[in-house]
């Protein structure tokens, strides 16, 4: 007797809904939290069927499962987690999550029913939701900015060219974008970002694909961005010859095992970078960073002009007469009236469509290689990929 008051005791104060019925569907009894969720008293609903307490087409659905219960003797309901409707007395709906456990009492089947409210948990959802809708808009209206800064550049560029004088009143806008870039786009790029981590790792406990989906676009908008304003900066210190190679020795299967890791980490939905060196050797004398940066550059065009499902194939070798690095992708390739223009600045091929780029990556990579005393070639072909070779003959 004792135990059995302690358990109606528990029953009683329970913070969820604990609901019994027996094999016919039918309210045996009602804590008083499922009283609450639902707005009723316990003579109001005890005794008839627990589709009551659910609105269409719960209601209709949950008769079928009866019938089918009769009739095979498997039960529908039993289960952990499954989020369902409530209909409380009002007329209004609010989402619970529903665990159901069957028990033998008696000589009989009944089946208890523990309702978890999540009322609270799915206004916070939309919150988020909200919120990450809000930094990308914030991320929109950034890029449109940036788009139109750089689109005035171009223009500029096109105007001052036809004279010394307008060479050099280009140079100057330049180093003016280029400051002004560095210190209002750099600062709201780097807290979008954070945010959008944040975003990310609260909304984790609510395992919601559509916040996961949104904060994504957000991320991949930023590091647009931040590749655009790279690339200008980047051209920037080639053109006032501020960039001078630095040479030492370093590991440079080290080097590409660190890169594969990292790019495969931004690859899309089943990509997979594949990365092999050939020769005994692993050493070269080159300047690290600009070569990291040839490979990053080469690698991320890969991920971006390849499909999902595809592999990238990423090659070193070393022997007695050169260093050759190899990037190979099966991605939409390059049409062949494009390929005399390709490492020319702002030059994109015809076929790339909507993929985002400013057209200045390969000319860095070029100009790079060069000032590594390098060379770059490669082959391609339209729906069949592109291969880009790095090589550096070894004195």
């Amino acid at each position: 007797m004792e135990n059995a008051a302690l358990l109606k005791a528990i029953i009683q104060n329970a913070i969820d809904g604990i609901i019994t019925i027996d094999e016919r569907g039918l309210i045996e009894t009602i804590n008083p939290a499922a009283c609450t969720l639902f707005n009723y008293a316990p003579e109001e609903v005890v005794g008839k069927n627990i589709s009551y307490l659910m609105p269409p087409p719960d209601r209709t659905q949950h008769d079928e499962y009866i019938r089918r219960y009769q009739h095979t003797g498997v039960p529908h309901i039993i289960g952990i987690g499954r989020e369902v409707t409530g209909l409380r007395k009002d007329g209004t709906t609010f989402p619970f999550r529903l665990g159901v456990s069957e028990v033998a009492y008696s000589g009989r089947k009944i089946y208890t029913g523990f309702i978890h409210d999540l009322s609270r948990q799915k206004e916070a959802e939309e919150q988020l939701k909200e919120y990450a809708t809000h930094l990308e808009d914030l991320v929109h209206e950034r890029t449109q900015s940036l788009k139109e800064t750089v689109t005035a550049l171009q223009s500029a560029k096109e105007e001052v060219s036809l004279s010394l004088e307008k060479e050099k009143e280009l140079g100057q806008l330049k180093s003016r974008f280029v400051s002004m870039a560095s210190h209002e786009f750099r600062t709201p790029l780097s807290a979008i970002q954070l945010s959008a981590s944040l975003v990310d790792k609260y909304a984790q406990a609510f395992k919601s694909d559509n916040i996961a989906k949104h904060v994504g676009k957000i991320k991949n908008a930023v590091g647009n961005l931040t590749t655009i304003l790279n690339d200008f900066l980047s051209l920037e210190k080639l053109e006032a010859g501020k960039i001078e190679p630095t040479f030492t020795n370093f590991d440079l299967v080290k080097l590409s095992e660190e890169i594969t890791e990292e790019m495969q980490m931004v690859a899309k939905q089943n990509q997979h970078i594949i990365y092999q060196h050939t020769g005994q050797e692993s050493m070269v004398n080159l300047d690290q960073n600009l070569l990291k940066n040839c490979v990053f550059n080469l690698i991320a065009n890969a991920i971006k002009y390849s499909g999902e499902n595809s592999f990238i194939e990423f090659n070193t070798e070393i022997n007695n007469n050169a260093c050759t690095v190899v990037i190979k992708d099966n991605g939409i390739g390059i049409p062949e009236k494009d390929q005399k223009h390709l490492f020319e600045p702002f030059f994109r091929a015809h076929n790339t469509g909507n993929i985002p780029g400013t057209g200045l990556g390969l000319n860095i990579v070029a100009r790079y290689t060069e000032l590594m005393q390098g060379k770059i070639e490669f082959n391609s072909e339209v729906n069949r990929g592109t291969s880009f070779t790095i090589s550096f003959d070894r004195i």
